[in-house]
């Protein structure tokens, strides 16, 4: 830690609902990042319920939305005063948290100006139970643009992952997937690719009562129906050119149950179904628009499920030729849970800086936009 105006937090809870992502991390003034220190901290069973519940339409929504953004502030505010403790520094010694809050709508089709997005958070009270400036609301600007909002990582990944060397690109895989597209020469690209973990997190929640599929063990344990999986890789979302972004709002346990119609597929089967049409939607997608992709570099939750490493190496066999490496962001010196957490610390470091952090040819935007709204201290 050389200069204390160089730290910055970024906090990521995302799509999967799992919890929060609190990363301290040093930048330097041309904006390469590295971790000093992170806690992971799992939401309670309450809060995950609360957030759960604004993913659909309900009764009484505006109260209990404020509620959980307050309560959602209180548990970003802990994670934070969490990671102060372990790296033994005081507020002031942080430049700015960035807070990217939970998505809860993500309207980015609607017609002209009448697109949203919203991710709640209430980031005054942040501020207060912090003593730190926060960075907020990062999406919003891109989209008032004509952007999608999303994805937001792909100016991250670049700096982080490019290559002068090779054409790479990145796989996050939270909730939702998405892909960046690092190419030794042109323009990145990104957009998001399909489901990531939140169709087998539901569908297990459903089945077992299980969170998610530690491993992809359940998944394991099933055969890949085919007929289910082409049904749902026809779904117009796959074929639809970027920019594109989805969310809870495009794939849920209704949209599966639409593909599964009357068949009688044993839970297993289905699981291990999900498991191959978040690997192969990815790859099918990466294939069409970067064919001569050589290093595919992983991170998110989705990292962390053996089983779909397992998968997305050996499909890789059947979409590249020569293969394509398969990796993670370990590789290159990211624990691949805490990447996003680190992009939002970048994105802070950005706003701050006042460098636009949205790059038009991934979300569709007319141009570069600084992102976010700052709540100093």
């Amino acid at each position: 830690m050389n200069k204390p105006h160089s730290l910055y937090i970024g906090l990521m809870s995302g799509t999967s609902l799992d919890g929060i992502d609190a990363v301290l991390a040093q930048i330097d003034s041309e904006g390469i990042s590295s971790v000093l220190e992170a806690v992971s901290t799992p939401f309670t069973p309450d809060l995950r319920q609360a957030l759960s519940d604004l993913q659909s339409p309900g009764p009484n929504e505006i109260h209990r939305e404020n509620q959980a953004a307050n309560a959602l502030a209180i548990a970003y505010a802990q994670s934070v005063n969490q990671l102060l403790l372990k790296a033994e520094l005081k507020p002031e010694d942080i430049n700015a948290i960035g807070a990217h809050g939970q998505t809860i709508r993500h309207q980015a089709d609607l017609p002209n100006n009448l697109t949203y997005t919203h991710q709640t958070l209430n980031a005054a009270l942040l501020v207060e139970l912090t003593g730190v400036d926060v960075i907020a609301d990062f999406r919003s600007r891109d989209m008032a643009a004509g952007g999608h909002g999303a994805p937001l990582v792909p100016a991250f990944h670049i700096q982080q992952f490019g290559s002068k060397n090779e054409d790479r690109a990145t796989l996050n895989i939270g909730g939702i997937a998405n892909l960046t597209l690092l190419p030794t020469t042109g323009e990145v690209r990104g957009f998001d690719c399909g489901p990531g973990n939140m169709l087998m997190d539901a569908w297990i929640a459903k089945e077992q009562g299980h969170y998610f599929d530690k491993d992809g063990v359940w998944a394991s344990q099933g055969q890949v129906n085919n007929d289910l999986l082409a049904r749902m890789l026809s779904d117009p979302f796959f074929a639809k050119l970027p920019p594109k972004s989805t969310g809870r709002d495009d794939f849920h346990l209704d949209w599966l149950r639409k593909y599964l119609g009357k068949d009688n597929v044993e839970p297993e089967d289905v699981q291990a179904t999900l498991l191959h049409l978040t690997a192969c939607s990815a790859l099918q997608a990466l294939a069409l628009h970067a064919p001569i992709t050589r290093q595919l570099i992983v991170c998110g939750g989705g990292a962390q499920n053996g089983a779909l490493m397992d998968l997305l190496e050996t499909k890789a066999a059947d979409f590249f030729q020569p293969s394509l490496s398969v990796t993670t962001s370990d590789a290159h010196g990211i624990d691949p849970q805490l990447v996003e957490g680190l992009a939002f610390a970048w994105l802070a470091w950005a706003h701050k800086e006042k460098r636009p952090a949205n790059l038009p040819a991934v979300t569709g935007a007319k141009g570069p936009r600084i992102l976010g709204a700052c709540y100093p201290a």
